[in-house]
């Protein structure tokens, strides 16, 4: 069985409104204590996958969990147990899900780690203790579950409280579960979180306040894709990677890892919307665009401080540059919680979840029109790409007489010139492909370090009427932008000489 569920966190603010709406009508109050089990070196957590024990009232369930295929979807198996005594707790058996597919991931990630699944030893890491309102209800052509967590995550003396809303869908359209969902968001000012209770005990067990910022991974591309097919496997990826460490983020990480990544997720996003949109057409809604960039910028502005204050400044005054002080104006950036958190970026990441789904299909004998045919994938990856080549080649061969704003053009077409090779790599042949990205990692490298003197010229331009000191960073800067243009434009005649993979 697999599940798909969406979850929220609720503000302390919102707390008592949502348990009363999800307390309406027939719903229920069950008090669940769960115990989650692993091996010691955390075989089964390393490959994403939960066993836990949990007493429902007076029953015992034992249940796995696994990742699935679609986004927010997890294999799952559960088991009631015999009764145990009232002081007694039953030993979990990773038998129980034999002959289940997550009883087969449950095997390959115990092998893979070096472990006999049949003799494994188990052990206990975290618990957790929640008090829980469930509602059943209908919306669209879908029944869901609506559940409200109020209670704790608990690894010997530390703890993290929980005040959370699941909506679950038990039966019928993913995409009514997204409309009930975006209802309640709207409602009560909730953001998603992809942060499981076992994550958060994981990290306590560790004595971690968050996660590790997550990297993006390769899309996952059959040989005989279509264009609906490959889009789609590609928002996927980019919104694994998004959605993990936006909700870090939105947590309240200051970690500049997490920002980082969230905004590399963002810009690989957008560049698949940009340059993959013709694959589906309809598929993508245009303004997706303008809550994306607001968020990217918003972000950014956070990355482009600490990349002055904690890499620029201290490698100036290393070289003999006086201390700068700041004009107030400069600390003064949006909260990327607040960021996060908003209604914009929120909506539009319920929009790109429902496009990662599979098409609904339509009724062609109940008169709904055909689907249009669907353009062959390969060939229009082909001309994106070459055009993207093209330009990169072009605007590289006189890179140091391109002005500022043009510089950096040539460097948001590299970078999309790469991501979209990431993407459909696996379409064309992952060893040629590969072999032609690792050309394009030096002008990469160049450009950056050229676009963030340039950014870091700006800000002590603009700082010098408060602190005049800024000058000095200004003129040290500017006077090596010359030669790191010629630097930029070298490495771009490189990929002038590179060998097209998608020929």
């Amino acid at each position: 069985m697999t599940e798909f569920e969406l979850k929220f966190q609720v503000s302390a603010q919102q707390r008592a409104a949502v348990e009363a709406a999800v307390g309406r009508g027939r719903s229920h109050v069950t008090r669940l204590r769960a115990r989650y089990f692993d091996t010691a070196d955390g075989a089964l957590a390393a490959q994403h996958i939960v066993l836990r024990l949990r007493k429902e009232g007076r029953t015992w369930q034992q249940t796995a969990k696994a990742p699935g295929e679609v986004l927010l979807e997890r294999h799952e198996h559960n088991v009631e147990l015999p009764p145990v005594g009232a002081r007694e707790q039953p030993v979990p058996r990773i038998e129980r899900h034999d002959g289940t597919p997550v009883g087969v991931l449950i095997h390959q990630a115990l092998r893979e780690a070096g472990h006999d699944p049949a003799t494994v030893e188990l052990v206990a890491l975290y618990g957790t203790d929640v008090h829980r309102v469930t509602r059943e209800m209908r919306t669209g052509d879908a029944r869901v579950e609506l559940a409200f967590d109020r209670g704790e995550v608990r690894s010997d003396d530390r703890s993290h409280a929980l005040c959370e809303l699941e909506i679950e869908l038990k039966s019928g359209s993913p995409q009514s579960l997204l409309e009930l969902a975006r209802r309640w968001r709207h409602r009560y000012a909730l953001w998603i979180d992809t942060v499981s209770k076992s994550a958060l005990g994981e990290r306590l067990a560790k004595g971690a306040a968050f996660g590790e910022a997550v990297k993006a991974t390769p899309a996952r591309l059959p040989d005989d894709a279509d264009g609906p097919q490959v889009l789609g496997a590609v928002i996927k990826s980019c919104m694994g990677q998004i959605l993990a460490n936006a909700s870090e983020v939105a947590a309240g990480s200051k970690q500049p890892e997490h920002v980082h990544q969230l905004r590399v997720g963002i810009r690989r996003l957008r560049t698949a919307l940009r340059e993959m949109a013709e694959l589906a057409p309809g598929r993508v809604d245009p303004a997706w665009e303008t809550a994306l960039v607001t968020a990217f910028r918003a972000l950014g502005r956070q990355r482009d401080q600490d990349h002055l204050l904690h890499e620029v400044q201290p490698a100036l005054e290393g070289i003999g540059a006086p201390p700068v002080s700041w004009a107030n104006a400069l600390e003064i950036l949006p909260d990327p919680a607040e960021v996060v958190r908003s209604a914009a970026f929120q909506e539009v990441l319920l929009d790109l979840v429902a496009a990662t789904l599979p098409a609904e299909s339509t009724d062609e004998s109940a008169g709904e029109a055909p689907s249009p045919p669907r353009p062959p994938a390969r060939k229009l990856l082909r001309k994106r790409l070459a055009k993207l080549h093209r330009q990169v080649v072009r605007d590289g061969a006189r890179f140091e007489t391109l002005e500022a704003a043009k510089q950096h053009r040539v460097r948001k077409r590299l970078k999309r010139l790469r991501y979209l090779g990431e993407f459909v790599a696996p379409l064309f042949g992952a060893r040629q492909a590969k072999r032609y990205l690792k050309t394009l990692e030096p002008a990469q490298d160049a450009l950056g370090q050229h676009n963030d003197h340039a950014t870091a010229i700006a800000a002590y331009r603009d700082n010098a009427a408060h602190d005049g000191r800024s000058w000095f960073a200004v003129g040290w800067l500017s006077a090596r932008q010359p030669a790191s243009a010629v630097e930029c434009r070298k490495a771009l005649d490189v990929i002038a000489d590179a060998q097209p993979f998608w020929k």
